[in-house]
């Protein structure tokens, strides 16, 4: 990419972040086989190509590509370095150091993880100004000296200084000044690039299911959980993204390691990170102690811990990912979302302190092109930022517009209010939001709250319903929330229902009388089909008109050659029927589209389908008209679905099993 071809929302980074934002592709290039998080490799990236200018990136690449071969630390030629360090007296190095407390000798030595160095004393001064050394270990870049000792027990490595790697300085006003130049939607596609992705490969509602992984960074004391399948994500963003969250496994866990540890006084990891999250959580045959759950338990409903006669604070977020078992309609039906966590864990007291459920099922497999080129802010920039918001709390902002039922109980209203808190330090740092625009990160808020109370529900007869909705003030409208999951299972109940009344062609003649209808379909919806949402409205025409600005691209026109499919199955073999559309198509591929639509025409013909097209620029409406006296309004005409993984992917071949785009669909009788 150029100067010259950047997009919109690339020009407006590089105007009011400059120095702080850059070109993601670059974090690829430079990678190679380097096990190193990317805030380590964007720090670098920030130092030397934070800029839109190319030679400037060209030569700022070669540079941090010298820094990462002569001073990272890579495991198979951590001997190389040593002799190196060895030879030269002193030496640089970027490596993850961790520190402990020889008690025995009352000092303090550092592990080098790349390096292989164990024991090296470390001045307290150094400790000091960087206490996370002492939990979970910290990426740095360190000058390493060498000094030849014949004295017994006595280490010849010495720390000469250890800066970690993190940004500082960081303006907050200046941050949310920026913000303001930007719409809602280019900054949300700016935080989705600042990730890495590419905007154009996600919904609306997918973007903000991926930017609420950021909420534990952003809110104190936040408690999330997210469980589906493998590949999507999920634990990537506490690893990989802020040098302020860390990830461990699941079933390392202990009282020591995350709280205190009794035996020394040592503060755990809830003392000095801001995001602890918990890989590979799910597991029923995984073992946990059940006295560190309890532990647990009271910190994350009351932001403290005690450990023998102590009581402490933290503000520590905790984050919970891992895979599911099962498909959600056969948890939905047989168990419950929860299923798949440890016995000890499967506590409704536990899990009622989540505030948010984030549906990781939703979350599609990443590919190469869900990827992006374009700039982002440096991660560990965003990071700082939303540190420093962390301080801010908007818990209170959404009864500016909205007031939530009096049944949502205290603690739900709370992870509500959290929620909505989080992404508004994260979408509205500025703080300035519309009525609409807070309505969509409420409704979030309240979904992913009762996705939790749901299951509890399920889980525990104690817990008793509770009417998730909320009036909007301005108008005393009444709006109830319902998750994605539950809606669908509903609409497939209602479908076969009606398929089961729908056994013969002529639906007036058995009794099943049609009505026009409005359907609202949500972002990442499935379980959705043209048959299932206007099937039965095909039956008895014998002209239809479709009209559809967009069946252009090879999927559009494979949309288009389902809906015919569907015109075949609804008609009458001894019925012919006349199918016309009104597209169109740039001049550059009008005569492609003209030899595809040519040849659909062919094969229909047999089945009694005579296809006529026409090209016309000036249509915008998207319908299908019908002389049975149905007509279909179309929000997003036939192109609902959102993209398959691929021509091996079975949602290529079955529509139920497509992700949706948010439209409407209205059926009007004429």
């Amino acid at each position: 990419m150029t100067p010259g071809n950047m997009n919109q929302i690339n020009e407006k980074l590089n105007a009011h972040f400059a120095g702080k934002v850059v070109r993601k592709d670059l974090t690829k290039l430079i990678k190679g086989n380097a096990i190193v998080p990317t805030y380590v490799l964007e720090y670098l990236l920030g130092q030397y190509c934070a800029t839109d200018d190319e030679d400037t990136i060209l030569h700022g690449v070669e540079t941090v590509k010298g820094i990462i071969a002569k001073h990272f630390v890579h495991r198979d030629e951590a001997q190389l370095i040593k002799s190196t360090i060895r030879e030269k007296g002193s030496h640089r190095i970027i490596d993850k150091v961790s520190v402990k407390l020889n008690d025995r000798k009352d000092v303090y030595e550092a592990d080098f993880a790349n390096l292989g160095l164990h024991k090296v004393p470390i001045d307290e001064e150094i400790l000091k100004q960087n206490r996370k050394l002492l939990s979970g270990g910290v990426w740095s870049i360190v000058t390493m000296g060498y000094v030849r000792t014949d004295e017994r027990d006595s280490s010849p490595w010495i720390i000469e200084s250890l800066k970690p790697i993190q940004v500082s300085n960081v303006s907050i006003d200046e941050f949310k000044e920026g913000r303001k130049g930007f719409t809602t939607q280019e900054w949300i596609d700016a935080l989705i690039q600042s990730l890495g992705l590419n905007p154009e490969e996600f919904t609306t509602r997918s973007k903000l299911l991926q930017i609420s992984r950021l909420v534990p960074f952003a809110e104190n004391n936040y408690n999330l959980i997210e469980l589906g399948p493998k590949g999507t994500g999920k634990s990537h963003i506490y690893s990989e993204m802020s040098p302020h969250g860390i990830l461990i496994s699941g079933g390392e866990v202990t009282k020591a390691k995350l709280f205190v540890n009794n035996s020394n006084g040592e503060i755990g990891l809830v003392g000095y990170w801001d995001v602890v999250a918990y890989d590979e959580f799910a597991g029923r045959t995984k073992r946990a102690d059940k006295g560190l759950v309890d532990i647990m338990k009271n910190y994350m409903a009351n932001k403290s811990f005690s450990r023998g006669t102590q009581v402490y604070g933290a503000s520590a977020s905790m984050v919970f990912v891992g895979n599911t078992d099962h498909s959600v309609p056969y948890m939905l039906k047989h168990s419950n979302l929860f299923e798949a966590l440890p016995k000890e864990y499967y506590d409704t007291a536990f899990l009622d302190r989540i505030h948010s459920y984030l549906p990781g099922w939703e979350v599609l497999k990443l590919r190469n092109e869900m990827f992006t080129d374009d700039y982002g802010f440096i991660v560990d920039y965003l990071a700082e930022v939303l540190r420093d918001l962390r301080k801010e709390d908007h818990m209170q902002a959404y009864r500016k517009y909205f007031e939530l039922s009096d049944t949502i109980t205290t603690r739900d209203k709370d992870a509500i209010a959290k929620t909505f808190s989080g992404l508004v330090k994260v979408i509205f740092p500025h703080g300035e939001f519309s009525e609409n625009e807070a309505a969509v990160i409420l409704d979030a808020a309240i979904e992913h709250r009762r996705r939790v109370k749901e299951q509890l529900i399920k889980m525990d007869e104690t817990f008793e319903e509770v009417d998730f909705s909320y009036k909007v003030l301005s108008s005393g409208e009444k709006k109830t929330v319902e998750t994605l999951e539950v809606e669908e299972i509903m609409g497939i109940r209602r479908q076969a229902i009606s398929k089961d009344s729908d056994e013969i062609s002529d639906h007036e003649s058995e009794g099943l009388k049609l009505e026009p209808a409005q359907k609202r379909i949500r972002d990442n919806q499935s379980g959705i089909s043209y048959d299932r949402l206007f099937g039965a409205y095909l039956i008895g025409a014998t002209n239809i008109l479709v009209k559809d600005p967009y069946i252009r691209l090879p999927y559009q026109i494979r949309n288009f050659m389902e809906f015919a499919r569907l015109v075949a199955e609804k008609k009458d073999p001894e019925t012919e029927v006349k199918l016309h559309l009104i597209t169109f198509n740039d001049e550059e591929h009008i005569e492609d589209a003209r030899n595809a639509f040519s040849e659909i025409a062919d094969t229909l013909e047999p089945l009694g389908i005579f296809f006529t097209h026409e090209f016309n620029a000036l249509i915008h409406d998207r319908s299908i008209d019908m002389n049975n006296g149905w007509k279909i309004m179309l929000g997003r005409g036939l192109d609902i679905f959102q993209k398959t993984s691929g021509r091996y992917d079975i949602a290529e071949y079955y529509q139920e099993n497509r992700f949706c785009k948010d439209c409407e669909v209205t059926i009007l009788k004429k």
